[in-house]
């Protein structure tokens, strides 16, 4: 890494392994040096102080999409290159990437399934679930918890909820790996093709099982967005189809990586007993699962003595955030009742995570069972993280019990 302090620029690979696998020395000299800087890398401004990505995630002078308000022209952007269209107009209509009234309409619709007092009702499935998948490795005296706890438990839920086939679950999790490698640091022409493919094949699944709720609905969240109606209007097919297969996508792809690191983390930290929220809070904050959100300007803006242009990006550093010494006192530390902890590991504003109150939910199950369940839990290897910068997550976790 080098800094160039004068011109406020940060020359950065993010598919360095000593980056990636601890990027918390990175960010603490980058927030003393430049704390508003180029990543030349991307090409992009980015921010590393809380107090700056928090009002950022929040300040609707900023989007996450652009196209509405500006044209590719305008914006002086190629055309969209033509062996990626069938994954950017699926993107077109992902709640992830709109904004206000599509965004709120859509938000709208999908909002009340997701409250606290929504997901609550799941804690038994869950629960069942969590220890059902112990119980197929406690006579083994060893496993993999990434994919033998931690995967399952999210993208079995989230089916349960959409009334996907829980079987399908495999399938479901290979085409969304391979769309989700889209938005990481490491992309190349294979990475873009395999995104397409699973684009099509997990649209055209989803609409046949569409078609056949539509004749046969349950009482799941895919039969309730297929009757859905807000302000008079139904949803769109394509609306319908992207929305399902983003909430199976984002409803585990985080959620993996947060229950693998918050493992990974209470080991490291000799904790065990009493785990409560503030434990899963500051897992959370300790090591998120997603370290860098973009933004678009919507409009001219002047920001921290920036001058940004309608249609520029910008970076937001949640990881860098999270470990803010201005926001988090001793933010090295793993404080397990750390108050407050306002944390953005999952954002902020009108895009602050629609899935949060499930992602906490299991956590806040899933991670204490496994230490009543295996009270003798220790890490089997050194675990390291996977070359997806901006993801954050495991590349495995081998434990002995």
């Amino acid at each position: 890494m080098r800094i160039d302090k004068t011109r406020s620029t940060v020359f950065l690979d993010p598919v360095d392994p000593a980056f990636f696998n601890n990027p918390y020395p990175a960010y603490h000299a980058i927030r003393a040096e430049a704390p508003v800087f180029r990543w030349e890398h991307y090409g992009i401004w980015c921010f590393s102080r809380f107090e700056d990505v928090n009002a950022l995630l929040r300040d609707r002078r900023f989007g996450r999409q652009i196209l509405h308000v500006a044209s590719r022209e305008e914006l002086g952007w190629p055309a969209t290159p033509s062996h990626m269209k069938p994954f950017y107009d699926f993107e077109s209509h992902s709640l992830l990437e709109l904004e206000p009234p599509v965004h709120t309409r859509l938000r709208g619709l999908i909002n009340r399934s997701f409250l606290s007092r929504q997901v609550e009702r799941l804690r038994p499935a869950i629960a069942s679930l969590a220890n059902g998948l112990i119980d197929r490795i406690e006579d083994k005296g060893e496993a993999e918890l990434l994919n033998d706890y931690a995967t399952p438990i999210p993208v079995i839920v989230i089916c349960d909820l959409l009334g996907v086939p829980a079987e399908m679950a495999q399938q479901l999790l290979a085409w969304s790996h391979d769309m989700v490698a889209m938005y990481q640091a490491r992309r190349d022409r294979g990475v873009e093709d395999r995104a397409v493919k699973a684009t099509v094949e997990f649209s055209s699944f989803m609409r046949d099982y569409i078609a056949r709720r539509r004749k046969e609905p349950g009482q799941d969240l895919l039969s309730e967005l297929i009757r859905a109606e807000e302000q008079g209007a139904k949803l769109s097919e394509d609306e319908l189809v992207t929305t399902a297969i983003l909430l199976l996508n984002a409803g585990h792809e985080a959620t993996v990586h947060a229950l693998g690191n918050g493992i990974k983390c209470l080991l490291e930290q000799d904790i065990r007993e009493m785990i409560g929220e503030t434990h899963i809070e500051e897992c959370l904050r300790y090591d998120a699962p997603l370290h860098l959100f973009t933004r678009y300007a919507l409009e001219d803006v002047e920001y921290a003595g920036l001058h940004l242009k309608k249609g520029e990006s910008v970076g937001l550093m949640l990881g860098a955030a999270n470990r803010d010494p201005a926001r988090f006192p001793e933010p090295d530390r793993f404080m397990p009742h750390r108050t407050p902890n306002p944390h953005v590991s999952f954002g902020a504003g009108i895009h602050f995570c629609i899935g949060a109150p499930l992602a906490r939910l299991e956590m806040q199950i899933a991670l204490p069972l496994l230490f009543q369940r295996f009270p003798k839990l220790a890490l089997a290897e050194s675990p390291r993280y996977r070359n997806a910068y901006h993801f954050h997550g495991l590349e495995s976790l081998r434990v002995t019990f």
